[in-house]
């Protein structure tokens, strides 16, 4: 025993591991209570196993998108926003301007395709005023020579009318000499007044010869300056068309002169603006998206869903689903309901896969197993929340829990028996025979 101890070390013990109270034992249950208390318990889960039911449900990913589907605009060329348009949710028609995209290079002696658009400027300017000046050369000159064929048109109808006149006075000579013969054979008049009037109808013959040709003369000349008129307004319009496909050629260099400046994106259908992917001032290269488009007034949401080959069995057209939108955490906002409208039984092709963007893909461009889309129906598109409105829009993301088979809980359990006993049998064929 150690001088520092003041008590026995069997009086300490003892202090320490002696009760405070009086101990209280507690009578247990009698035996037919715990035997009726096991026996409802257990009959209680054998009803449960046997009657209850559990439905398989599986979780696929999806995304929101329209049919018709949505029109993806993307920029051809790199450059930067110079002007938006348009806004989120305006109407727009078909060739409607939407985006300017500057893709204009400059240099030191200035920005290169404002060089180049105001030296083909100035082109387009000598070209169109050569071809006023051969338009009003070709109009001067076909009003000349229509006044020429005026003036022989007037001088050869008189002088149709003169030859007229000299072959009645042909004629009327003609018949004075038979009559001056006969007079001769009779010995009324002498010789010398016959041939008078011989020499007299000869010189009236030479007279019409004359007008004859001068008519003549005249009808080949309204010929030919008819030609001539033709054949000059041909000239003038060969060289018009050669200037023409010069100015087409330099409005062709002014066009592609422009893109290299300024691009301009265009709306290629008519419809509603979705989506605005940029803003002025901000880069884009080559392949980056604009905006889309949804090419209907009164377009319908739909959500795309990627149903893997295990499940296609249990799901049908009308099965109600639940729906959680990741732009609206179902924390808050909950789950929402959908209905099955469509389900494809052909496999969807890797290409139609790799034009939505919540496609089970790897990102090699592989799919390991297949899938099959399903359209579901939604019932609302626009969500209140704060006093906001929130709508839905195209390409957003989501996941939905689709209800499979319905067994009873005690086929569930005993699932693994039935894999056990499909891998133990034989063929089936030699069981059939």
């Amino acid at each position: 025993m150690e001088q520092d101890d003041l008590f026995r070390r069997e009086a300490v013990s003892h202090n320490r591991s002696k009760w405070a109270g009086k101990a209280l034992l507690i009578a247990g249950l009698p035996a037919w209570a715990t035997a009726v208390i096991s026996l409802s318990f257990i009959a209680v889960l054998v009803i449960f196993v046997t009657y209850g039911t559990y439905t398989r449900r599986i979780s696929v990913g999806g995304e929101v998108t329209t049919l018709p589907r949505t029109v993806s605009i993307f920029a051809t060329q790199q450059g930067f926003i110079a002007q938006r348009f348009v806004n989120v949710g305006e109407q727009v028609k078909k060739g409607q301007h939407l985006y300017q995209i500057d893709v204009s290079r400059a240099t030191d002696s200035g920005t290169v395709s404002a060089n180049t658009r105001q030296a083909i400027e100035n082109q387009l300017a000598q070209v169109d005023s050569i071809i006023s000046k051969l338009e009003q050369n070709k109009k001067t000159t076909s009003d000349n020579l229509r006044a020429q064929i005026e003036q022989y048109k007037l001088s050869h109808d008189q002088s149709k009318k003169m030859v007229e006149n000299s072959r009645n006075g042909v004629n009327f000579m003609r018949e004075t000499m038979k009559n001056y013969n006969e007079y001769r054979n009779k010995g009324l008049i002498n010789k010398d007044q016959l041939n008078n009037q011989v020499y007299l109808y000869y010189q009236q013959q030479n007279t019409f010869q004359s007008l004859y040709s001068q008519s003549i003369q005249e009808a080949l000349q309204i010929t030919n300056l008819s030609s001539d008129l033709v054949t000059r307004a041909s000239d003038f319009d060969n060289q018009i068309s050669q200037y023409q496909f010069q100015k087409n050629d330099l409005l062709r260099q002014l066009s592609e002169a422009d893109a290299s400046g300024s691009l301009i994106v265009n709306a290629p259908t008519n419809g509603r603006v979705e989506s605005l992917s940029v803003t002025p001032g901000q880069m884009v290269n080559v392949g980056d998206s604009l905006t889309q488009l949804i090419p209907s007034d009164h377009a319908i949401y739909y959500l795309v869903l990627w149903l893997p080959n295990s499940s296609v069995p249990y799901v049908n057209s009308g099965d109600n689903i639940n729906i959680r939108y990741d732009a609206f955490p179902f924390e808050k906002f909950g789950q929402f309901p959908g209905v099955i409208d469509n389900v494809a039984y052909v496999p969807v092709s890797n290409q139609e896969m790799s034009s939505y963007g919540s496609s089970p893909m790897r990102q090699n461009g592989e799919v390991v197993e297949s899938y099959y889309k399903v359209l579901v129906a939604i019932d609302n598109t626009r969500f209140g929340y704060q006093g906001k409105e929130l709508n839905l829009s195209s390409g957003m993301k989501a996941q939905a829990t689709l209800f499979l088979e319905k067994r009873p809980i005690y086929q569930w359990m005993f699932a693994p028996f039935y894999d056990m006993k499909n891998s133990v049998s034989g063929p089936i064929r030699e069981q059939n025979l």
